[in-house]
Protein backbone atom coordinates (compact mmCIF):
# COMPACT_ATOMS: atom_id res chain seq x y z
CA UNK A 1 0.00 0.00 0.00
CA UNK A 2 1.29 2.96 -0.83
CA UNK A 3 0.34 6.29 0.76
CA UNK A 4 1.50 9.86 0.45
CA UNK A 5 3.17 11.33 3.02
CA UNK A 6 2.38 14.83 2.52
CA UNK A 7 -1.85 13.89 2.08
CA UNK A 8 -3.30 11.59 4.54
CA UNK A 9 -6.33 10.64 4.43
CA UNK A 10 -8.44 9.83 7.23
CA UNK A 11 -12.08 8.43 8.05
CA UNK A 12 -13.93 10.11 10.19
CA UNK A 13 -17.16 9.19 11.86
CA UNK A 14 -19.00 12.17 10.29
CA UNK A 15 -18.32 10.52 6.88
CA UNK A 16 -19.72 7.50 7.53
CA UNK A 17 -22.94 6.35 8.52
CA UNK A 18 -24.57 7.92 12.01
CA UNK A 19 -23.35 5.22 15.04
CA UNK A 20 -20.50 4.28 12.79
CA UNK A 21 -16.71 4.59 14.07
CA UNK A 22 -13.54 5.66 12.08
CA UNK A 23 -12.40 2.58 10.00
CA UNK A 24 -8.46 2.55 8.49
CA UNK A 25 -8.38 1.93 4.77
CA UNK A 26 -8.25 -1.72 5.12
CA UNK A 27 -11.32 -1.72 7.36
CA UNK A 28 -12.94 0.47 4.54
CA UNK A 29 -16.35 -1.44 3.31
CA UNK A 30 -15.38 -1.17 -0.68
CA UNK A 31 -11.56 -1.99 0.15
CA UNK A 32 -11.49 -5.66 -2.07
CA UNK A 33 -7.93 -6.22 -1.76
CA UNK A 34 -6.74 -3.60 -3.72
CA UNK A 35 -3.06 -3.95 -4.98
CA UNK A 36 -2.06 -0.07 -4.41
CA UNK A 37 -4.43 3.15 -3.34
CA UNK A 38 -1.80 6.35 -3.76
CA UNK A 39 -3.23 9.67 -2.27
CA UNK A 40 -1.28 12.36 -4.32
CA UNK A 41 -1.04 16.16 -3.76
CA UNK A 42 0.26 19.65 -5.47
CA UNK A 43 0.86 22.43 -3.27
CA UNK A 44 1.18 24.56 -6.04
CA UNK A 45 -2.02 23.81 -8.23
CA UNK A 46 -4.15 22.43 -5.38
CA UNK A 47 -4.63 18.88 -6.94
CA UNK A 48 -5.98 16.49 -4.47
CA UNK A 49 -6.00 12.87 -5.92
CA UNK A 50 -6.45 9.64 -5.43
CA UNK A 51 -5.60 6.12 -7.68
CA UNK A 52 -6.55 3.04 -6.73
CA UNK A 53 -4.84 -0.01 -8.48
CA UNK A 54 -7.10 -2.67 -7.57
CA UNK A 55 -5.37 -5.50 -9.74
CA UNK A 56 -2.90 -6.45 -12.36
CA UNK A 57 -2.96 -9.89 -12.80
CA UNK A 58 -4.41 -8.96 -16.75
CA UNK A 59 -2.24 -6.14 -17.34
CA UNK A 60 -1.43 -2.53 -16.25
CA UNK A 61 -4.56 -0.95 -14.49
CA UNK A 62 -6.76 1.02 -17.03
CA UNK A 63 -9.32 3.59 -15.60
CA UNK A 64 -10.55 6.40 -16.28
CA UNK A 65 -9.76 10.03 -14.06
CA UNK A 66 -12.83 11.34 -12.86
CA UNK A 67 -13.15 14.81 -10.81
CA UNK A 68 -15.95 15.53 -8.77
CA UNK A 69 -16.62 17.95 -5.94
CA UNK A 70 -17.04 15.02 -2.94
CA UNK A 71 -18.65 16.10 -0.12
CA UNK A 72 -15.52 14.57 1.54
CA UNK A 73 -12.27 12.81 1.29
CA UNK A 74 -13.73 9.66 2.95
CA UNK A 75 -16.21 9.89 -0.38
CA UNK A 76 -13.83 10.05 -2.59
CA UNK A 77 -11.98 7.18 -1.33
CA UNK A 78 -15.44 5.17 -1.37
CA UNK A 79 -15.59 6.47 -5.25
CA UNK A 80 -12.00 5.55 -6.05
CA UNK A 81 -12.33 1.98 -4.35
CA UNK A 82 -15.73 1.18 -6.19
CA UNK A 83 -15.06 2.45 -9.92
CA UNK A 84 -11.16 0.58 -9.59
CA UNK A 85 -12.78 -2.90 -8.78
CA UNK A 86 -15.43 -2.11 -11.45
CA UNK A 87 -12.84 -1.87 -13.92
CA UNK A 88 -10.94 -5.04 -13.40
CA UNK A 89 -14.21 -6.74 -14.33
CA UNK A 90 -15.13 -4.39 -16.78
CA UNK A 91 -11.50 -5.04 -18.70
CA UNK A 92 -11.88 -8.65 -17.82
CA UNK A 93 -15.10 -9.53 -19.25
CA UNK A 94 -14.49 -6.90 -22.26
CA UNK A 95 -11.50 -9.29 -23.09
CA UNK A 96 -8.76 -6.74 -22.50
CA UNK A 97 -5.41 -7.39 -20.84
CA UNK A 98 -5.58 -4.99 -18.87
CA UNK A 99 -6.42 -4.83 -15.19
CA UNK A 100 -8.50 -2.40 -13.19
CA UNK A 101 -7.74 1.05 -12.07
CA UNK A 102 -9.76 4.72 -11.21
CA UNK A 103 -8.21 7.90 -10.30
CA UNK A 104 -10.71 11.09 -8.35
CA UNK A 105 -9.69 14.34 -8.49
CA UNK A 106 -11.47 15.88 -5.42
CA UNK A 107 -12.42 19.53 -6.97
CA UNK A 108 -14.78 20.83 -9.02
CA UNK A 109 -14.53 20.79 -12.49
CA UNK A 110 -16.42 24.22 -13.43
CA UNK A 111 -14.37 26.10 -11.28
CA UNK A 112 -10.92 24.69 -10.49
CA UNK A 113 -9.54 22.63 -13.37
CA UNK A 114 -6.43 24.56 -14.97
CA UNK A 115 -3.88 23.41 -17.15
CA UNK A 116 -1.28 23.26 -14.02
CA UNK A 117 -3.76 21.34 -12.14
CA UNK A 118 -3.93 18.65 -14.74
CA UNK A 119 -0.55 18.51 -15.39
CA UNK A 120 0.25 18.08 -11.54
CA UNK A 121 -2.30 14.51 -11.68
CA UNK A 122 -0.17 13.61 -15.14
CA UNK A 123 2.80 14.01 -13.08
CA UNK A 124 1.53 11.59 -10.73
CA UNK A 125 0.30 9.36 -13.19
CA UNK A 126 4.30 9.09 -14.39
CA UNK A 127 5.39 8.02 -10.86
CA UNK A 128 3.56 5.21 -11.07
CA UNK A 129 5.52 3.73 -13.70
CA UNK A 130 2.79 2.74 -15.79
CA UNK A 131 0.59 0.28 -13.33
CA UNK A 132 -1.73 2.74 -13.59
CA UNK A 133 -3.07 4.23 -17.61
CA UNK A 134 -5.50 6.91 -17.28
CA UNK A 135 -8.34 8.09 -19.52
CA UNK A 136 -11.40 10.36 -19.16
CA UNK A 137 -14.18 9.76 -17.39
CA UNK A 138 -16.54 12.88 -15.42
CA UNK A 139 -15.33 15.96 -15.31
CA UNK A 140 -12.94 15.41 -17.56
CA UNK A 141 -12.70 16.05 -21.13
CA UNK A 142 -10.69 14.65 -23.95
CA UNK A 143 -8.82 17.62 -24.62
CA UNK A 144 -8.11 18.08 -20.44
CA UNK A 145 -6.84 14.45 -21.30
CA UNK A 146 -4.32 15.84 -24.18
CA UNK A 147 -3.20 18.25 -20.89
CA UNK A 148 -2.56 15.29 -18.52
CA UNK A 149 -0.34 13.84 -21.70
CA UNK A 150 2.17 16.25 -20.55
CA UNK A 151 3.51 14.82 -18.05
CA UNK A 152 2.70 11.13 -18.65
CA UNK A 153 3.24 8.79 -21.40
CA UNK A 154 0.28 6.65 -20.02
CA UNK A 155 -2.92 8.74 -20.59
CA UNK A 156 -5.03 7.09 -23.14
CA UNK A 157 -7.46 7.91 -25.39
CA UNK A 158 -5.62 11.03 -26.91
CA UNK A 159 -4.96 12.20 -30.52
CA UNK A 160 -1.43 10.53 -29.90
CA UNK A 161 -1.98 7.11 -28.02
CA UNK A 162 -6.23 6.65 -29.94
CA UNK A 163 -8.81 7.48 -31.55
CA UNK A 164 -9.57 10.46 -29.20
CA UNK A 165 -12.55 10.63 -27.50
CA UNK A 166 -13.47 7.50 -26.11
CA UNK A 167 -17.30 8.67 -25.04
CA UNK A 168 -19.20 7.53 -29.06
CA UNK A 169 -17.69 3.98 -27.96
CA UNK A 170 -19.06 3.91 -24.60
CA UNK A 171 -22.63 5.48 -26.18
CA UNK A 172 -22.48 2.21 -29.19
CA UNK A 173 -21.73 -0.69 -26.73
CA UNK A 174 -24.61 1.00 -24.28
CA UNK A 175 -27.33 1.38 -27.51
CA UNK A 176 -26.40 -2.57 -28.63
CA UNK A 177 -26.68 -3.52 -25.05
CA UNK A 178 -30.19 -2.37 -24.79
CA UNK A 179 -31.01 -4.25 -28.09
CA UNK A 180 -29.71 -7.29 -26.61
CA UNK A 181 -31.97 -6.27 -23.74
CA UNK A 182 -34.93 -5.61 -25.56
CA UNK A 183 -34.39 -8.76 -27.84
CA UNK A 184 -34.13 -10.54 -24.31
CA UNK A 185 -37.54 -9.16 -22.69
CA UNK A 186 -39.73 -8.31 -25.71
CA UNK A 187 -38.03 -10.86 -28.40
CA UNK A 188 -37.51 -8.06 -30.63
CA UNK A 189 -35.30 -6.04 -32.67
CA UNK A 190 -37.38 -3.04 -33.08
CA UNK A 191 -37.04 -0.24 -30.47
CA UNK A 192 -39.77 1.64 -31.94
CA UNK A 193 -42.19 3.22 -30.23
CA UNK A 194 -40.88 1.68 -26.74
CA UNK A 195 -40.16 4.66 -24.03
CA UNK A 196 -36.76 5.03 -22.87
CA UNK A 197 -36.26 7.27 -19.85
CA UNK A 198 -32.14 8.60 -20.39
CA UNK A 199 -30.88 10.19 -17.29
CA UNK A 200 -28.22 11.84 -17.65
CA UNK A 201 -27.49 14.02 -21.20
CA UNK A 202 -23.26 13.93 -20.85
CA UNK A 203 -21.30 13.05 -23.71
CA UNK A 204 -22.46 9.14 -23.90
CA UNK A 205 -26.02 10.08 -22.77
CA UNK A 206 -26.30 12.35 -25.54
CA UNK A 207 -25.11 9.91 -27.77
CA UNK A 208 -27.44 7.31 -26.65
CA UNK A 209 -29.84 9.01 -26.83
CA UNK A 210 -29.55 10.09 -30.42
CA UNK A 211 -29.47 6.92 -31.22
CA UNK A 212 -32.61 5.62 -29.45
CA UNK A 213 -34.62 8.17 -31.50
CA UNK A 214 -32.98 7.15 -34.72
CA UNK A 215 -34.08 3.76 -33.79
CA UNK A 216 -37.62 4.96 -33.47
CA UNK A 217 -37.66 5.06 -29.52
CA UNK A 218 -39.67 7.89 -27.61
CA UNK A 219 -37.83 9.66 -25.10
CA UNK A 220 -37.99 10.82 -21.53
CA UNK A 221 -34.69 13.12 -20.60
CA UNK A 222 -33.55 14.26 -17.88
CA UNK A 223 -30.16 16.10 -16.37
CA UNK A 224 -29.04 18.31 -13.82
CA UNK A 225 -28.11 20.64 -17.03
CA UNK A 226 -30.84 22.49 -17.87
CA UNK A 227 -29.10 23.22 -21.17
CA UNK A 228 -28.59 20.10 -22.22
CA UNK A 229 -31.95 19.13 -21.59
CA UNK A 230 -33.28 21.03 -23.28
CA UNK A 231 -31.32 20.42 -26.44
CA UNK A 232 -32.35 17.46 -26.10
CA UNK A 233 -35.58 18.12 -26.18
CA UNK A 234 -35.55 19.99 -29.01
CA UNK A 235 -33.26 17.82 -31.05
CA UNK A 236 -35.59 14.30 -30.86
CA UNK A 237 -39.12 15.91 -29.25
CA UNK A 238 -38.28 14.39 -26.05
CA UNK A 239 -40.13 14.63 -23.18
CA UNK A 240 -38.35 16.48 -19.80
CA UNK A 241 -38.58 15.53 -16.31
CA UNK A 242 -36.28 15.96 -12.97
CA UNK A 243 -33.41 13.87 -12.49
CA UNK A 244 -34.18 12.44 -9.04
CA UNK A 245 -37.35 11.30 -10.13
CA UNK A 246 -36.09 9.60 -13.58
CA UNK A 247 -36.17 6.24 -12.66
CA UNK A 248 -40.02 6.21 -11.22
CA UNK A 249 -41.47 7.55 -14.95
CA UNK A 250 -43.49 5.09 -17.07
CA UNK A 251 -41.39 3.76 -19.67
CA UNK A 252 -40.49 0.55 -20.88
CA UNK A 253 -36.28 1.13 -19.83
CA UNK A 254 -34.96 3.08 -17.76
CA UNK A 255 -31.16 4.25 -19.09
CA UNK A 256 -29.06 5.89 -16.14
CA UNK A 257 -26.40 7.75 -17.47
CA UNK A 258 -25.28 10.18 -14.69
CA UNK A 259 -23.47 8.88 -11.28
CA UNK A 260 -23.74 5.21 -9.47
CA UNK A 261 -25.29 3.94 -6.37
CA UNK A 262 -28.91 4.89 -8.21
CA UNK A 263 -30.36 1.39 -7.57
CA UNK A 264 -30.90 0.54 -4.32
CA UNK A 265 -33.49 -0.02 -1.80
CA UNK A 266 -35.14 3.29 -1.83
CA UNK A 267 -35.40 3.66 -5.61
CA UNK A 268 -36.10 0.02 -7.10
CA UNK A 269 -39.85 -0.22 -5.36
CA UNK A 270 -40.25 2.81 -7.62
CA UNK A 271 -38.95 1.75 -10.56
CA UNK A 272 -41.84 1.29 -13.68
CA UNK A 273 -39.54 -0.02 -16.41
CA UNK A 274 -38.87 -3.29 -17.27
CA UNK A 275 -35.07 -2.96 -18.41
CA UNK A 276 -32.88 -1.17 -16.59
CA UNK A 277 -29.77 -0.28 -18.98
CA UNK A 278 -27.48 2.58 -19.15
CA UNK A 279 -24.09 3.82 -18.96
CA UNK A 280 -23.49 5.08 -15.64
CA UNK A 281 -20.76 2.96 -13.20
CA UNK A 282 -21.47 1.06 -9.82
CA UNK A 283 -25.33 1.25 -10.49
CA UNK A 284 -26.25 -1.05 -7.62
CA UNK A 285 -25.70 0.73 -4.55
CA UNK A 286 -25.11 -2.82 -2.88
CA UNK A 287 -24.63 -6.65 -4.28
CA UNK A 288 -27.86 -7.23 -2.70
CA UNK A 289 -29.75 -4.63 -4.89
CA UNK A 290 -29.27 -7.06 -7.98
CA UNK A 291 -30.88 -9.72 -6.31
CA UNK A 292 -34.27 -7.18 -5.45
CA UNK A 293 -33.90 -6.08 -9.57
CA UNK A 294 -34.55 -9.83 -10.00
CA UNK A 295 -37.60 -10.20 -7.96
CA UNK A 296 -38.85 -7.18 -9.18
CA UNK A 297 -38.68 -8.89 -12.37
CA UNK A 298 -36.21 -6.20 -13.77
CA UNK A 299 -34.41 -7.16 -16.25
CA UNK A 300 -30.36 -5.32 -15.46
CA UNK A 301 -27.54 -4.92 -17.86
CA UNK A 302 -24.72 -4.95 -15.65
CA UNK A 303 -23.00 -1.93 -15.99
CA UNK A 304 -19.75 -2.71 -16.29
CA UNK A 305 -20.90 -4.93 -18.86
CA UNK A 306 -22.66 -2.33 -21.15
CA UNK A 307 -20.91 0.37 -20.79
CA UNK A 308 -17.18 -1.01 -21.57
CA UNK A 309 -17.18 0.43 -25.51
CA UNK A 310 -15.08 3.26 -24.10
CA UNK A 311 -12.09 1.39 -22.56
CA UNK A 312 -12.58 -0.83 -25.85
CA UNK A 313 -11.51 2.11 -27.72
CA UNK A 314 -8.66 3.58 -25.97
CA UNK A 315 -7.39 -0.02 -25.45
CA UNK A 316 -7.64 -1.46 -29.22
CA UNK A 317 -6.89 1.76 -31.07
CA UNK A 318 -4.14 3.22 -32.39
CA UNK A 319 -3.20 6.47 -33.90
CA UNK A 320 -3.92 5.84 -37.13
CA UNK A 321 -6.78 3.22 -37.30
CA UNK A 322 -8.45 0.89 -35.45
CA UNK A 323 -11.81 2.22 -35.59
CA UNK A 324 -13.30 -0.98 -37.39
CA UNK A 325 -11.56 -3.42 -34.96
CA UNK A 326 -13.38 -1.08 -32.09
CA UNK A 327 -16.50 -0.66 -33.56
CA UNK A 328 -16.56 -4.85 -34.08
CA UNK A 329 -15.69 -5.41 -30.24
CA UNK A 330 -18.12 -2.77 -29.04
CA UNK A 331 -20.93 -3.88 -30.78
CA UNK A 332 -20.45 -7.39 -29.62
CA UNK A 333 -21.25 -6.14 -26.16
CA UNK A 334 -24.44 -6.76 -26.96
CA UNK A 335 -23.50 -10.17 -27.66
CA UNK A 336 -21.67 -10.53 -23.87
CA UNK A 337 -25.12 -9.46 -22.72
CA UNK A 338 -27.30 -12.05 -24.28
CA UNK A 339 -25.11 -14.77 -22.53
CA UNK A 340 -24.87 -13.11 -19.53
CA UNK A 341 -29.34 -12.54 -19.78
CA UNK A 342 -29.75 -16.50 -20.74
CA UNK A 343 -26.93 -18.15 -18.15
CA UNK A 344 -29.03 -15.60 -15.68
CA UNK A 345 -32.29 -16.78 -16.66
CA UNK A 346 -31.42 -20.54 -16.68
CA UNK A 347 -29.63 -20.15 -12.99
CA UNK A 348 -31.90 -18.28 -11.45
CA UNK A 349 -29.60 -15.65 -10.72
CA UNK A 350 -29.07 -12.03 -10.77
CA UNK A 351 -27.19 -10.80 -13.80
CA UNK A 352 -24.73 -9.23 -12.15
CA UNK A 353 -24.17 -12.42 -10.46
CA UNK A 354 -23.38 -13.96 -13.39
CA UNK A 355 -21.07 -11.31 -15.06
CA UNK A 356 -18.95 -11.07 -11.96
CA UNK A 357 -18.47 -14.96 -12.20
CA UNK A 358 -17.36 -14.69 -15.92
CA UNK A 359 -15.04 -11.89 -15.10
CA UNK A 360 -13.36 -14.15 -12.41
CA UNK A 361 -13.04 -16.98 -14.22
CA UNK A 362 -10.88 -15.05 -16.82
CA UNK A 363 -8.94 -13.52 -13.89
CA UNK A 364 -8.56 -16.63 -11.80
CA UNK A 365 -7.15 -18.40 -15.36
CA UNK A 366 -4.98 -15.79 -15.80
CA UNK A 367 -3.11 -15.72 -11.88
Amino acid sequence: MNISTRHRARDRASDMEPGSQPVTLFDHPEFRDHEQVVFGHDAGSGLRTIIAIHDTRLGPAAGGCRMWSYASDAAALTDALRLSRGMTYKNALAGLDLGGGKAVIIADANRDKTPELLEAFGTQVERLAGRYRTAEDVGISSQDMEIVARRTSHALGTKQTGLGDPSPYTALGVFEGIRAAVRHRFETDDLGGLTVSVQGLGNVGFGVARMLHAAGAKLIVSDINATAVSRAVEAFGANATEPDGAHAVKADIFCPCALGAGLNKTTIPQLRAQIVAGAANNQLATDTDGEALRRAGILYAPDYAINAGGIISIALAGPEDGDALVREKTIAIGDTLTRIFQRAEEEGRPTQVIADRLAEERLSAAG
